[in-house]
């Protein structure tokens, strides 16, 4: 089965540095593209970064510059490496699939999220 798990939230001071970690099953990162979401309490969820299948990346304006998104196919793992953390960036983060019907269509797959709190 299709499974999702992040890993590596904390809490940290601002100004430091996270590296979030998701392991997608099943081979996922050669058939879907992936994406990190962030949701704040009272707060709609965001998307944060997206990476193709052939490694196209892209970031929310409030992240650019910050946050790195990459991913390593052959260890079924997807990164999101965070530096120059703000308060604001506090949230549960997800990763998620992205594509057709293997992907989980047009809801995707998701984890079960980390928490990263900045003080």
């Amino acid at each position: 089965h299709v499974q999702l798990v992040e890993s590596g939230g904390g809490s940290v001071q601002a100004g430091g540095s996270l590296k979030l970690s998701c392991a997608a099953s099943g081979y996922i990162l050669r058939l879907c593209g992936m994406a990190w979401y962030r949701q704040a309490p009272g707060k709609e969820r965001e998307l944060v970064s997206t990476i193709s299948i052939d490694g196209t990346t892209d970031y929310a304006d409030s992240v650019k510059g910050r946050f790195t998104i990459s991913k390593d196919n052959n260890k079924d793992m997807v990164y999101l490496q965070m530096n120059s953390l703000k308060p604001e960036d506090t949230a549960m983060y997800f990763c998620k699939t992205d594509g057709g019907g293997w992907c989980g269509g047009a809801s995707g797959y998701w984890g079960q999220g980390t928490q990263v709190t900045v003080s």
